[in-house]
Parts: C-alpha cells; sequence; structure tokens
C-alpha cells in the first residue's frame, strides 16, 4: 500500500503550479475548491499531441461541472515544427510538453502521456501502430486509466480516418482497446501489484467542425459549453482561448469566445447518455459509504463561507477532514483529502514555499535550503516538522507557532543526488517510443522524483502534511520575482559545437567543445579514439577551474583514407571519474527553462561532395538548422536583413535561400518579393524551402505560378523515380544517384506544390505506398538571367542529422551552372 500511495499522489501532483509554488489562495479559486469538494466524477480526455485537446470543454468540464478531468496526450509533440524557435525532435517536445502543462494551470485540467514519440506525420493508423510498438503505448494507457479511473473517456478523434493524421486515428483506436482492457485483470497483470482494474462507464468521440471537415450532427447529444461563470468572470470560451494561446511554439493564438457554444458527441462504447456526459454515474459522496453525512457539511460549509473572512470556515473543514479520512474509497478519500488540505491552507491564509539558494549544483553538491512560512490571518497553526531527503527538522515542544503575519524562514541542506534529465530522455530510444526507466513512471508529465520539502503543520489541532517544490527564486530587472526549476548537472558538462561534422576532402577540422564548470576542481577532456580518423591531440588537462567558468578545447579531426562514418564521443574525467554528457538549455519567456544532458557526441560523416559557389545569403523562417549545416561544408553563409534586402547588393551572393514557412512567419516578405524576383532575373540563384499553404505572406512565391498544397510523403524510404534526368539539380556539381536518397530521416517532403505553369521543370515522382505519384517535390525555372527553385523535400531534417546524398543534392540547387 505505501507503494501504491507514493504512485497515486505522484499522479494528482502531475499539475502542480510551476509559476509559483504556492497554488493562488483568490477568493475564486476558493470558491471554485469549495465547489468541487462536493463533486465525485471524473473524465480523461485522449487524443495525440499537444493542441488537440478541446480546452473549452476541458475547462467547462474541470471548472463548471467540478469533475477531475485529465488530458492524456499520447506524444509531446516531438515531431512537429517550431514557430518561436529552432529546437526540433526531442527539444520541441520539451517545449511542448510545458506549453501544456500552461495550459491545464488556465483549464484547470491535469496533463498526462504515454512513451509514444511523435515520429512526424502519419497518413494512417497502420504506419503509426506498427512504429510506435502498440503494446507498449496501450499498456501506458491502461496504466494512467487505472490511476485516474475516469467514470467517462472522450476520444477528440474518430477510428475511421476523418482526423486526417495517422497519430489521430490510432489514438481512438487505442482509446478504444484500452477502455476495455483496463478492466481486463488478464491484460498488464503486472499493474495489479500497484492498481486495480478498472472499467469507464462509457467511452464517447467528441465530434467536430473545422477545417473542411464537419463530423457533427444535430441528432448527437451535445452540451452548451459557453456558459459564464460569474466567479471566475469569464465564459470557458475565454478560458479555452487563454489556454490554448499557451501553444506558442504552434502559433495557436486564439481570440476569446463569448455566448453560446455546443460540443457533440457520439457513443462509441458503454451505454449512451441521455442528460449528461456523466450519466448512470452517482457523482455525489452519496456513491461513498457514510457519505451523506459528508455531504451536508460541504454544503453547510458553503452556505456559510464568508468571503470577507475566510478564515471563520477553517475549523469546520478541519471537522470535515476528519470524516473523510475514515472513508473507505482509498482513491476519493486521498484525492478529497488532498483538494480538502489545499483548500484548508488557502482559507487560512498559510503561505510556504521553498526556494535553493542557487540556480545550478553539481551532482554531489550541498543545496541550501530556504523554507519560508507565513500565517496571515494568525490562525491556531503550528508548524511540527520540515524535511527533505533524509534530513528532517522537528521542531522543539513539539510545534512552533507561527504568528500572525510574521514571515518565518527556516535553514536546511540537502544533497544533489540526481541529475535533472528528463526522465523519457535518460536512455537512447528507437524512432517510436521512448525508454522509461520503468513502466510505472509512464503518465507523468515531468520527473515524478524532484526535490521537494515536505511540511507538517498543526491546524486547528489536527496534523497535515504538505509538500512543495524546491525551486529557484529571483528577481529580474525587466519580468520582476521569477521562479525556475533547479538544474544538477554533471561536475563538468561538454558540448560539442556541433551535432554533425560533414568532410568532403581529407582537410582537417577543428571539433569545438564547450566546457561548464559546476564544481571548483581539475581535470581532463579527451575524444575517445575513432576508426579511420585521426584525433589530436589525445587529452587536454584543465587546472583551477572555478564553478560556473566556461571555456573551449580544440580537436583536430582529419580523415583517414577512405574513413567511414563515426562518432565522436568527448570524455570528461574529474576525480578519477568519467562523464560524457553535454548540456543544452531551452529558455522562453512563457515557460520555465528546461535543462537536459544529451550525450556529449557528434557525427562524423564523410561525403564525396563537391561544391561551387561560396556567398549565400539566408532568410530565415520558422527556425531550422540549414545556414548552420551549410557552413559546416565551407560556405559562407549570411543572415539577410530587411534593409540588405530591400537596399543592399544582393549579387554578391551566390544563392539566396529562404528558410522554412519563411513566407507564412515573415509578413515583410511580401514586400521584399520583388527585390528577390530582381535578383533572380538578374542572374541570381533563388531557392525557397517549403510553405504552408495557410497564411502566405504572399501567393506569388515564385516567377510564375505554382501553389502549395497539404501534400506529402512521409515515408523516409519511399521510393524517388527521376522524371528529368538531364536536370541540372541532378548533375551540377554531383551526380545524384539512388543512393543519394537512402538514410533520410523522418519523411522525404512536406506541403508539396500543385498547379504548376508550364515553365517550370519538375525533377522527381514520389509517393507512399498505395498513393499515386507525386511530382510536387521540387520544380525549377530559369527565370531572366537566373534561376529559382522551390522545393518540399525536408532538407531541414536532412541536413543537421549529417545525410549524405542530401548535403550532395542540396548543394546542386545551390550550385548554378554557367550560360
Amino acid at each position: 500500500m505505501k507503494i501504491l500511495t507514493s504512485l497515486f499522489t505522484a499522479l494528482i501532483a502531475t499539475t502542480a503550479l510551476f509559476a509559483q509554488t504556492a497554488p493562488p489562495a483568490d477568493l475564486s479559486t476558493i470558491k471554485q475548491q469549495l465547489k468541487k469538494l462536493n463533486v465525485l466524477g471524473s473524465v480523461l480526455y485522449i487524443a495525440a499531441h499537444p493542441d488537440d485537446e478541446n480546452t473549452r470543454l476541458l475547462a467547462y468540464l474541470a471548472q463548471e461541472k467540478g469533475y477531475r478531468t485529465g488530458y492524456l496526450a499520447l506524444t509531446r509533440g516531438d515531431g512537429g515544427q517550431n514557430l518561436i524557435g529552432n529546437e526540433q525532435a526531442e527539444l520541441l517536445g520539451l517545449i511542448r510538453t510545458q506549453e501544456l502543462l500552461a495550459a491545464r494551470r488556465v483549464d484547470g485540467a491535469e496533463q498526462f502521456f504515454s512513451r509514444a514519440n511523435d515520429f512526424g506525420f502519419s497518413k494512417g493508423p497502420d504506419e503509426t501502430l506498427k512504429i510506435w510498438d502498440r503494446n507498449k503505448i496501450l499498456g501506458d494507457m491502461v496504466w494512467v486509466i487505472r490511476q485516474f479511473k475516469p467514470d467517462v473517456m472522450i476520444c477528440r478523434f474518430p477510428t475511421t480516418g476523418e482526423g486526417g493524421h495517422g497519430h489521430h486515428t490510432s489514438s481512438a483506436i487505442l482509446a478504444q482497446e484500452a477502455f476495455s482492457a483496463a478492466a481486463d485483470a488478464k491484460r498488464y497483470p503486472e499493474q495489479l501489484k500497484y492498481v486495480q482494474p478498472w472499467q469507464a462507464k462509457r467511452l464517447m468521440w467528441n465530434t467536430f467542425n473545422f477545417g473542411s471537415t464537419n463530423t457533427t450532427s444535430p441528432d448527437q447529444f451535445k452540451i452548451d459549453v459557453g456558459v459564464y461563470n460569474p466567479v471566475l468572470g469569464k465564459g470557458y470560451g475565454e478560458i479555452a482561448a487563454e489556454s490554448r494561446s499557451n501553444h506558442k511554439s504552434q502559433g495557436f493564438g486564439s481570440a476569446r469566445q463569448r455566448g453560446q457554444s455546443y460540443e457533440y458527441f457520439k457513443n462509441l462504447l458503454g451505454d449512451a447518455p441521455k442528460e449528461g456526459l456523466l450519466d448512470g454515474t452517482n457523482t455525489t459522496w452519496k456513491k461513498i459509504k457514510g457519505g451523506e453525512d459528508i455531504e451536508k457539511n460541504v454544503a453547510a460549509i458553503v452556505k456559510d463561507f464568508n468571503a470577507d473572512a475566510p478564515e471563520k470556515s477553517v475549523p469546520e473543514l478541519i471537522k470535515l477532514r476528519t470524516k473523510i479520512e475514515k472513508v473507505d474509497d482509498y482513491y476519493w478519500r486521498t484525492l478529497k483529502l488532498t483538494e480538502l488540505d489545499n483548500l484548508i491552507a488557502s482559507c487560512a491564509g498559510l503561505w510556504f514555499e521553498s526556494y535553493a539558494a542557487e540556480a545550478a549544483y553539481a551532482l554531489g553538491d550541498s543545496i541550501a535550503v530556504r523554507s519560508q512560512v507565513l500565517s496571515r490571518y494568525g490562525n491556531d497553526i503550528k508548524l511540527q516538522s520540515l524535511s527533505i531527503q533524509n534530513n528532517s527538522q522537528t521542531f522543539t515542544s513539539n510545534a512552533q507557532v507561527i504568528q500572525a503575519n510574521e514571515l518565518k524562514t527556516y535553514n536546511q541542506m540537502a544533497v544533489a543526488n540526481k541529475i535533472t534529465q528528463p526522465y523519457w530522455l535518460n536512455a537512447p530510444h528507437g524512432i517510436g517510443t521512448y525508454t522509461l526507466p520503468n513502466n510505472e513512471v509512464a503518465g507523468n508529465p515531468e520527473n515524478p522524483d524532484a526535490l521537494s520539502v515536505s511540511y507538517t503543520f498543526e491546524i486547528a489541532g489536527k496534523s497535515i502534511q504538505y509538500n512543495r517544490k524546491l525551486v529557484y527564486k529571483y528577481v529580474d530587472p525587466v519580468r520582476g520575482e521569477l521562479y525556475q526549476p533547479i538544474e544538477i548537472a554533471p561536475p563538468v558538462t561538454a558540448t560539442i559545437s556541433n551535432k554533425v561534422y560533414v568532410y568532403s576532402t581529407k582537410q582537417s577540422q577543428t571539433l569545438q567543445v564547450k566546457l561548464k564548470s559546476f564544481i571548483n576542481g581539475n581535470g581532463s577532456i579527451s575524444i575517445k579514439p575513432v576508426a579511420g580518423w585521426q584525433i589530436s591531440p589525445t587529452k587536454i588537462f584543465f587546472n583551477n577551474k572555478k564553478k560556473g567558468d566556461e571555456w573551449t578545447a580544440k580537436f583536430i579531426i582529419t580523415p583517414q583514407t577512405n574513413a567511414s562514418n563515426g562518432t565522436a564521443e568527448a570524455v570528461v574525467n574529474v576525480n578519477g571519474k568519467n562523464y560524457g554528457y553535454g548540456l543544452q538549455r531551452i529558455q522562453y519567456e512563457h515557460i520555465p527553462n528546461i535543462s537536459l544532458f544529451p550525450p556529449a557526441q557528434a557525427k562524423l560523416v564523410n561525403i564525396d561532395l563537391k561544391t561551387v559557389g561560396k556567398r549565400i545569403g539566408y532568410i530565415n523562417g520558422a527556425g531550422d538548422f540549414v545556414a548552420q549545416s551549410l557552413t559546416q561544408i565551407g560556405y559562407d553563409v549570411h543572415i539577410l536583413t530587411e534593409n540588405e534586402i530591400m537596399n543592399g547588393d544582393l549579387s554578391v551572393y551566390d544563392a539566396i535561400i529562404t528558410g522554412v514557412r519563411a513566407y507564412n512567419v515573415d509578413e515583410r516578405l511580401a514586400f521584399e518579393q520583388p527585390k528577390l524576383m530582381e535578383y533572380v532575373k538578374n542572374g541570381g540563384n533563388l531557392v525557397v524551402q517549403y510553405n504552408n499553404p495557410a497564411g502566405l505572406a504572399t501567393q506569388q512565391l515564385g516567377p510564375y505560378p505554382f501553389r502549395p498544397v497539404n501534400e506529402r510523403v512521409t515515408d523516409e524510404l519511399a521510393k524517388i523515380t527521376v522524371t528529368n534526368p538531364q536536370s541540372a539539380l541532378l548533375n551540377y556539381p554531383n551526380k545524384i544517384t539512388q543512393a543519394d536518397f537512402d538514410g533520410w530521416v523522418q519523411e522525404r517532403g512536406l506541403y508539396f506544390v500543385s498547379a504548376v505553369a508550364p515553365e517550370y521543370q519538375t525533377v522527381f515522382e514520389i509517393n507512399d505506398a498505395g498513393e499515386t505519384p507525386k511530382s510536387g517535390s521540387l520544380i525549377t525555372a530559369n527565370y531572366g538571367k537566373g534561376r529559382y527553385v522551390y522545393t518540399s523535400l525536408a532538407f531541414f531534417r536532412q541536413l543537421p542529422a549529417g545525410v549524405p546524398g542530401a548535403y550532395r543534392l542540396f548543394v546542386n540547387l545551390l550550385s548554378q551552372p554557367k550560360k
């Protein structure tokens, strides 16, 4: 039971605030909490990605109906595009995880995940479920269901494909299977050491009407979620917009909606509802033995609540707690005691938080912990003990009285005993699923074992225990008081400056390693030997480094004859122990700072590559690493400003490239486009990477008409059929063959073009299995003295991954033969 208790406690704590460690205690929050005390119902919403969730419905269920409401996103959105930076894959998933948590803090729901990796767009569930490892993902869903115990489960998407994405359809297929599997003791029996089988009352599909797809109909069950909450001073369409607008990496800022708004549902499994989503489920205390008395007590407390003196409710809340402690139902007893304890602290005016003295620590460091306690109203409150790790501080005379409105500070010590690495990134993983340290950690959005301080108070004679996450608090001169997670790092990190080093000759390159010390001390760094590559020097020593010092070590790496591709691994030796971690920090104002420690590695790629030209102008788009990748092979890449485009001499550039989705995110390109066309007409070479057809700055992307459409080839192994073998794009300066399409990652391309004017030449035909060939992945046209190229091929993924053939082909796009 102790293990079960800790697992359940971790599950119900997944929405702990990070903007501040003490939860809100304003009157609207207190009133909402009071209302929720008398509601014993739960709903679990299931979909595939961040942003798939219906925030309006979640807000309505959590804050209007008072149900325990959760969103299970099967992935963290790792495979999408990033509109606010250049983070991709796992890094993007970290950002979107925090954006989801920020959204849940607004709408009041809880957030859960499976171990599924968003490997990019998938056209059907067969591909998705094969790549994901269906059994493991289903097991994670069953695990969450058995812990959460939803009365009702809701899918965002149907099993019939109207969701338009293989992940979407798969989430519905798995939800239907999990609905039954969670109730079957023969399915995932290893979980029954911690949880019991659970059968939800029904599974429903929340039908939708967006884009060109309308799956709603008048005969479907519906509810009006556009009602107004006078306590919050908002309708749920307004709350939903605030929640959804946290998905900033996807550009999902939303307008507040007001007034009547219906959500429609189709029953999939279980009996259909007639009046409410939870029809047939008792959502009151009457479902619990002895619960009628509790229900009456809650109603009396709500009726007698004095908004001018919330502390007067504390004695009755304490009496209520004593009654709930005796409830036999473990799930509802634990959940309602947690809700009630937070409510007691809010009404009592009890505020408390814990801070680390510094933002970052090395593994094994001592952490000075400062805990602060304030009793705003001076109720009968005593601090009995404080505990972090095994360091417990019990106060004399069994209690420490907290005087009215007197801020008390207590000091303790803790040990930085574990690197703050996201648990799903602790080990290497395949394309479809993350590797978890154990199955029981599934569902958690963040590390469940993050350092926290346990407080035990005596409130009106009752001992109550609370936990506060340990954070770093500081004051920014612009943004004011801020809270951030503490960072526990290896003693010294070694971050290799590039993920890939591309060689096209035997010429040496300098591999730079940025070291950062989290200790005072000495050590050394070396690169492990790589067959076929000469590395010099073999080792570099460092001495007398101070905590916070940063410096660079340089190694010369030279390919030998016929050197095969390899991996350079940095090794830092400190106090006789080896460490091989880099440091990656992600910082945006709308989410907490993120730190992770990836392997200190870089690919060494030896390519048969010819280049022509030197100077490249680059127009930034939504974020990619193409410019950095080109510098790896010797190009001089300059990021162009609007002033340089409008007033500069563009003829000095051998080619100009627009970043991915540049015409979606840079509205100024509508005005810069004539200058770019003039550059081409005068002999320049313009290469435009893919754009989304929605929200283009201009419809005239090239010298002649074409339009991007929502067509893609998601199979990175899809056959390439050359339709124009004489094209310079395939012959100069590199001869492109089928071998150049080996080793591509995630996809061939996206948002191909259609309605292509006859002035353009196409080069390839590509298609996923069962589909007709598509010719819109790469088009080119001569215009005046120059050349225009538009490509929907996913170079923004291939070049950072070090795919040799992608480099050879992209160099050809940049290399205009002399006429």
